[in-house]
């Protein structure tokens, strides 16, 4: 009996073929795990990298790691249920001698959620490819420190022909893009923050997006939009974006866009339209801009209405000839700040006289792209005041129905207060002398 149960061991060992277990001890893990399962993983390092084919619930704690061998996708999602949570994610293959762009994650199915991750040196953080209906939530990406160039790394979260995704309260740094989307629709993002990379937001042939306070800022660009159509963009924040030929929001060859409540601050151009037709720019802010809209003459009626214009350099230059923009909807215009004063003697909010712009910085940013790294200089004043007297400027904008002023400035913002204050204190001086 012996003998014949030490003849099955050995048939067992060397002619029933193993599973395969890529990465080691959480492989195993995974593949013993049942459909729908949680695995809670120690304050540990795992290695990778592995491939999750069943629905399952993989949680760690604040030291867990999930750490590749650098030659693929740290981690494969290939079925639909599978959510990840409090991991640390790191070392992908940057090879792109195959062909394929590796991750932290790759996503190849539907219905998957990551949540509280952290991710650091993979070439694309999370990669959506041809995943629908996903959820990326409070997600932490660090680009690659060591890189030579921002354009030698790939993009924080790249959707690639995947709809109905939403992307909430991540924060993304260093990388190339920090989102980019293609040939992605009806995506849904908010409360995300991203900075120091070259395009914030990058977004190619992608329609009917909505996108809410998010916040792009120190970025080459704060967000290009190209070839993308009906997507929303509301309450988001685009500031500091400065290198020489900066933006914070870029609308290429796009049409019937959105855009309302967002803020333009400190950019080396708050909007830059090119080839772009049809768009809608209501009740943003534009301050402190060099140039708070720079509109080329291939782009044709975009609607700007009750903006508001404080203390940019310029506040709009059309570069390239003439182009049909409408600056008033409704008998509604814009406010342009108090560098524009109005007259509003029936105190309806509207001006009594429309407000015209004239410029000749269009002529400087034809001929040489470097003026735009004079936009501050004094010279650029003098420029202005030398092509003012010699009759030499265009008229960059006409507002018909300019808004009364909003623009408040903190001495006027509390005089009402100071005023009110002073009033009681000198009525109690009164009483006391007249007791």
């Amino acid at each position: 009996m012996k003998r014949l149960l030490f003849i099955c061991f050995l048939l067992v060992f060397f002619f029933i073929p193993a599973r395969a277990m890529a990465g080691g001890e959480l492989q195993e893990m995974i593949d013993a795990a049942d459909d729908y399962e949680t695995i809670v993983l120690e304050n540990k390092v795992y290695e990778g990298n592995i491939v999750i084919e069943k629905p399952l619930i993989v949680t760690g704690s604040e030291e867990t790691v999930i750490r590749g061998d650098g030659t693929g996708n740290v981690v494969t999602i290939e079925s639909s249920d599978v959510h990840l949570e409090q991991l640390q994610i790191k070392n992908s293959s940057f090879a792109r001698g195959d062909g394929e762009e590796y991750s932290g994650i790759k996503v190849n199915t539907d219905g998957n959620s990551f949540r509280k991750l952290k991710i650091t040196d993979s070439y694309h953080g999370i990669y959506l490819s041809q995943a629908h209906e996903n959820i990326i939530d409070q997600v932490e990406i660090h680009g690659q420190k060591d890189q030579e160039t921002i354009a030698g790394q790939g993009n924080g979260i790249q959707v690639y022909y995947s709809e109905r995704n939403t992307l909430t309260d991540n924060y993304i740094e260093g990388t190339r893009d920090g989102m980019y989307f293609e040939y992605a629709h009806q995506n849904t993002i908010s409360g995300n923050e991203i900075s120091h990379t070259r395009y914030g937001l990058h977004y190619m042939y992608s329609d009917d997006n909505r996108f809410q306070d998010n916040s792009f800022t120190f970025n080459i660009g704060g967000a290009a939009v190209m070839h993308s159509s009906r997507n929303e963009f509301t309450d988001n924040k685009f500031s500091m974006n400065q290198s020489s030929r900066s933006f914070g929001f870029m609308l290429q060859a796009s049409s019937e866009n959105h855009l309302e409540g967002n803020q333009f601050i400190r950019n080396k151009r708050g909007l830059l339209v090119e080839q772009a037709r049809g768009n809608y720019i209501y009740d943003n802010e534009f301050s402190q801009n060099d140039i708070g809209v720079e509109m080329w003459a291939s782009s044709s009626q975009q609607i700007f209405t009750e903006n508001k214009f404080y203390k940019n350099r310029s506040p709009v230059v059309q570069v390239g000839g003439e182009s049909e923009n409408s600056w008033n909807e409704a008998g509604r215009g814009n406010d342009w700040g108090s560098d524009f004063p109005l007259a509003d003697l029936d105190q309806n909010g509207t001006g009594d006289f429309s407000v015209a712009y004239q410029s000749s910085l269009h002529q400087l940013l034809e001929e040489n792209e470097l003026s735009y790294l004079l936009l501050n200089s004094p010279s650029i004043v003098v420029y202005e005041k030398m092509n003012q007297w010699m009759n030499n400027q265009r008229t960059m904008f006409q507002d018909d129905f300019p808004l009364q002023n909003r623009e408040v400035l903190p001495v006027v913002k509390y005089s009402a207060f100071i005023l009110v204050i002073s009033g009681a204190l000198l009525g109690v001086q009164r009483r006391r002398r007249s007791a």
